[in-house]
């Protein structure tokens, strides 16, 4: 190999290398979501099946801070984060928190997945609505995974395009929970 090919090959391999760094460490937003163009009361009420195919919705959640995972099995940053998830669910499960995963997907691909990594916390389906819903929450790009987080009045508290980062989901969480013990 000639050492022009070699060193564009070390310059390529450099570049990829940065632009994997700057997605894992980028800032929560870049590129963020865009703002919502759905009301968190549609969201609420928004169908879903749970993966025995009964008819469920967020709203089942009022007053709790409500943490919805849009993700997919074959989306690998889905699966690196869905155990922090677990771990985060256990955490704060006690203190009023509910984590949710939606899947456009199969139920029975999900529960067989959900199965193969221990995954405890609802995960839901809803075919094509899962995607728009995701889209109307601000993720233009249709990138997973796009994580919502709701506080107990059922406001946008965080939103993050990409994988979320268990200890920034953690501290979000904190404040939450701090948030509505004050209240």
């Amino acid at each position: 190999m000639s050492s022009k090919w070699l060193f564009t090959l070390v310059g390529m391999l450099a570049a990829l290398a940065g632009t994997a760094l700057w997605l894992a460490t980028r800032p929560a937003g870049v590129p963020g979501p865009t703002a919502p163009e759905v009301s968190t009361a549609a969201v609420m009420a928004a169908g879903f099946r749970d993966l025995q195919g009964r008819p469920r919705s967020l709203g089942e959640f009022q007053g709790k801070v409500v943490v919805l995972n849009f993700w997919a099995t074959w989306c690998a940053p889905c699966r690196e984060e869905m155990p922090a998830f677990e771990r985060l669910q256990a955490k704060w499960g006690g203190r009023g928190v509910q984590f949710v995963g939606v899947s456009a997907e199969d139920a029975s691909k999900v529960q067989d997945f959900a199965k193969r990594i221990g995954i405890t916390y609802p995960l839901w389906v809803g075919g094509d609505e899962v995607s728009e819903l995701s889209r109307r929450l601000g993720n233009r790009m249709g990138v997973l995974p796009h994580t919502v987080v709701f506080d107990r009045r059922e406001g946008v508290a965080g939103t993050r395009v990409g994988a979320y980062r268990e200890d920034s989901l953690d501290s979000l969480l904190a404040q939450l929970a701090t948030i509505s013990a004050e209240k």
